[in-house]
């Protein structure tokens, strides 16, 4: 495994450059809540996101076959891809879902919760060590989000005034956290760009089964084009090109890093909201939104210390001779190439 503080400034771009578009990706994936709670109304969920899924794969099917070349996995790789394609298809089923009865600020206050619920699956299937930081940088995530859910009202949080939108996206948010170490658990050395389009794939499948027969009964002539529009910006934006910045900028600085930026998702979805014309949210929503902030740099600073561990367990040995992973891509010969 590299330092990625060095595998940054090896990329040719300056840290600061990475961090930037590490929040650029925050801010695509942030877009996904209001433009979700909009087109979320005028079709099914299951099959609002078959078309957006398919419409990903689609688009990224013949990138892939130019770089890699495009096959039809064996059964059990597919298996593993099925595997791997069912938490985020439960997600997003969830996430739109959830659309319908609660508020993009919400759901973006949520979703901070995803990367402490990621390393807690983390934990109990591939042995990986929390620490002190990912569960304190949690614990703020959380009250960060509570204060938004409750708008900082006391009485409102000891009733547990919660709607059911936002229990739906805690169910998808709890299903998403087992994506990651499914992943490490399950990955078998292929190209990064390989496991991402299978598993698109066999995600589009599991929503297929879940849409069933609503696919056939759509009534695709009376959707509104703004609906079709926005499911077709969240493929190409907030599935495809963020997946391009998360993975380069993953490479150079890190996973924790990275992880370290969608803290400020609420802030985003505050923002966007306001240059959309909706409005500022409710300003007893955003001393929560600041709380989540807080946890970034508890992050940070642990990911600098784990540069320093990692520096010197992999700093003496040639490329040649560290395992490449999930965040790495290797080529038939299984040379790990960073690009």
């Amino acid at each position: 495994m590299t330092n990625p503080s060095k595998a940054a400034a090896e990329g040719g771009v300056p840290i600061w450059g990475v961090h930037g578009l590490a929040l650029l990706t925050t801010a695509l994936v942030s877009t996904s809540f209001p433009i979700g709670a909009a087109i979320a109304p005028g079709l099914d969920p299951a099959v609002l996101m078959v078309f957006r899924f398919t419409l990903a794969a689609a688009l990224f099917a013949p990138f892939v076959a130019y770089r890699h070349g495009l096959r039809l996995p064996r059964p059990r790789d597919l298996a593993r891809y099925a595997a791997i394609g069912l938490s985020p298809a439960i997600f997003f089923f969830c996430m739109f879902a959830a659309l319908r009865h609660t508020s993009a600020l919400n759901t973006g206050a949520l979703s901070t919760l995803q990367p402490g619920v990621s390393a807690l699956f983390g934990a109990a299937l591939v042995g990986e060590r929390l620490g002190w930081r990912r569960l304190a940088a949690l614990l703020i995530a959380m009250l960060g989000a509570l204060w938004v859910i409750f708008r900082g009202d006391m009485n409102r949080a000891l009733a547990l005034e919660v709607n059911v939108g936002d229990l739906i996206f805690i169910a998808g948010i709890v299903a998403m956290g087992a994506n990651f170490p499914m992943v490490r658990r399950l990955y078998r050395g292929e190209p990064t760009m390989v496991l991402t389009l299978w598993t698109l794939v066999m995600a589009d499948g599991w929503l297929i089964l879940a849409a069933n027969a609503k696919l056939w009964t759509t009534d695709w002539g009376a959707v509104d084009a703004y609906v079709l529009a926005g499911a077709a910006y969240l493929a190409v934006f907030t599935t495809i090109i963020s997946f391009f910045l998360s993975q380069y900028c993953t490479l150079r600085i890190g996973p924790t890093r990275v992880n370290a930026h969608r803290y400020l998702t609420p802030a985003f979805v505050i923002l966007i909201a306001w240059v959309a014309g909706q409005g500022m949210a409710p300003l007893a929503a955003v001393p929560g939104a600041l709380i989540v902030v807080l946890a970034i740099p508890v992050i940070l600073t642990g990911a600098a210390r784990e540069d320093t561990v990692l520096g010197r367990a992999a700093g003496d040995r040639p490329a040649s001779e560290q395992r490449p992973g999930p965040g790495s891509e290797t080529d038939g010969a299984g040379a790990q190439r960073a690009r």
